[in-house]
């Protein structure tokens, strides 16, 4: 299953069971069983045709939604060696660190946004009939450094456009990370079928204005005094580059 696409079921009992798994991130194959009312043989028939068709998967008991996110690549840069992959469960403690770590350095209020939600909802990947969303990382020694996101809305008028975010932590920039994770963002949805990225950024941002206009985005639009920030109300600047 592609994360574009809607999920589909077949029963009310796989609904159900995808939506639990995907509700909560990761959940132990014995807890689920126990959860439902299902008897063993069908809980196991329902969950191996969601496994078969691509909405589930099974790492040693645990399942968790199947997204294909595309592949793990290795870089190399200035002596420093770095990971960029699609983003898994596993790595939310460090995801939620490094959003912080970044967040508090420069203000970008879409990211502290999205940091609450994954510590709402516990979960890293978010795919269902209301949103969806998706990140790749990167990882120096199994450590998360960075992220891209993207937003997918599932309303049909809206589904051609996606909103990205995009963050390293200091101590890691200089070496090419960022330039990686938002071009990866915007080769999978451009491969996907998306027309349109944007991010919108405080105007006293300058260093994410400066980043996102040197790899080809453009101002689109400026939405005077949207964000209050330490008291002070400032622009927002809806970025945007065309797939």
């Amino acid at each position: 299953m592609g994360v574009t696409e809607r999920p589909t079921f077949s029963s009310e009992a796989s609904r159900q069971i995808y939506e639990y798994v995907e509700r909560h991130g990761t959940v132990k194959r014995h807890r689920l069983l126990d959860l439902l009312s299902l008897p063993a043989e069908e809980f196991q028939s329902h969950l191996e045709s969601l496994k078969a068709d691509g909405y589930l998967e099974e790492d040693g008991g645990t399942l968790q939604i199947a997204l294909e996110f595309g592949a793990i690549t290795e870089y190399e840069t200035d002596g420093l060696e770095f990971i960029i992959r699609p983003g898994r469960q596993a790595d939310f403690d460090g995801l939620i660190d490094t959003i912080r770590d970044v967040t508090a350095e420069e203000t970008y209020v879409v990211a502290e946004t999205i940091a609450e939600e994954l510590l709402y909802e516990d979960t890293v990947s978010r795919h269902n009939t209301v949103k969806s969303r998706m990140f790749f990382v990167a990882t120096v020694d199994g450590d998360v450094v960075g992220w891209t996101h993207l937003d997918l809305p599932q309303v049909d008028q809206l589904q051609g456009t996606a909103q990205q975010t995009v963050g390293v932590r200091e101590e890691y920039r200089g070496h090419g990370i960022g330039s990686k994770l938002l071009d990866r963002g915007i080769e999978w949805a451009e491969a996907n079928g998306f027309r349109k990225v944007y991010n919108s950024v405080p105007i006293t941002n300058d260093r994410a204005l400066e980043f996102l206009t040197e790899h080809g985005w453009d101002t689109e639009a400026i939405r005077r005094n949207h964000y209050e920030i330490d008291g002070d109300c400032v622009d927002e600047v809806m970025m945007a580059r065309e797939l």
